[in-house]
């Protein structure tokens, strides 16, 4: 499972962050995905943070 985020959707809200810091941080204003795959035990959390997302930034495959 990989997690993207479109930078010029994202509002640095940093309810990615909150919901899932093992694959999201903030970096300036914006969120980023920091690691290639997202952790097993980290996937539910990650697909929360997607469904989540106000600006609708957040890409899970």
């Amino acid at each position: 499972m990989k997690a993207t985020i479109d930078a010029d959707l994202c509002t640095g809200c940093e309810l990615c962050v909150d919901t899932c810091p093992e694959v999201f941080e903030m970096q300036d204003d914006v969120a980023v995905v920091i690691v290639d795959e997202v952790p097993e035990d980290a996937e539910d959390a990650a697909q929360e943070s997607a469904d989540n997302c106000p600006s609708e930034a957040i890409s899970i495959e």
